[in-house]
């Protein structure tokens, strides 16, 4: 692809970097942007300043939120004795939008993925440990992707909570073996979550068809 600046091309090679963005739809991108007033391209601007810059990580949850604390985490209406285990922020979004969980959420930055150089200290587990110790947690609910990824983190995060008295349990399976939580339509994840069993006889269940 040919370019008549070289800040055209700079500017095309910045926005194809973004997942599912080639260099055709990059160039529509910066094309449009050219055809904006100055203001807001800086409006623009500025927006991505701000969210790399201000956005904050919450200090219970590790969820993406405006202040040190989640609203969801400073919800008074919220069952902070349940929580949900996910793999990053698209899996939060995905079960609110269900509409069929109350509780707080553990978001763990990621799955167990020896293939990817991934491993438990590469993720947020050991913060959820602490929060299982201190806090008083009834439930934990794991709701990882189907993937042998995330049944590994599943059997690694039970085998680091089985000393303290909580219930761990996992969605059900409603949802396709290697499917992702944010690909599954909002009744079929509300149904899994509703659904729920416990972990220890999903592990029955697997070593008895082995």
């Amino acid at each position: 692809m040919n370019f008549p600046s070289r800040l055209i091309e700079n500017a095309v090679n910045e926005f194809a970097k973004l997942p599912g963005v080639g260099r055709k739809t990059a160039l529509r991108f910066v094309l449009h942007l050219l055809k904006q007033s100055d203001s807001e391209v800086a409006g623009f601007s500025e927006t991505l300043r701000k969210l790399k810059q201000e956005l904050k990580q919450c200090k219970n949850c590790h969820n993406i939120s405006d202040h040190d604390t989640c609203d969801i985490c400073s919800s008074h209406r919220r069952d902070h004795t349940l929580v949900c285990v996910v793999e990053d922020i698209r899996d939060v979004m995905a079960i609110e939008n269900t509409q069929q969980f109350n509780g707080i959420y553990h978001i763990l930055g990621g799955i167990i993925s020896p293939m990817d150089g991934v491993g438990p200290n590469d993720l947020n587990i050991e913060s959820l440990v602490e929060k299982v110790k201190r806090e008083e947690i009834k439930e934990v609910i794991m709701a990882l992707s189907t993937t042998m990824e995330g049944d590994t983190t599943n059997f690694y995060i039970y085998k680091k909570l089985s000393p303290y008295t909580v219930t761990i349990s996992t969605i059900a399976r409603g949802i396709s073996i290697g499917d992702e939580l944010e690909y599954a339509d909002e009744v079929t994840l509300g149904r899994s979550i509703i659904n729920r069993t416990l972990y220890e006889k999903n592990l029955k269940n697997d070593s008895q068809t082995r």
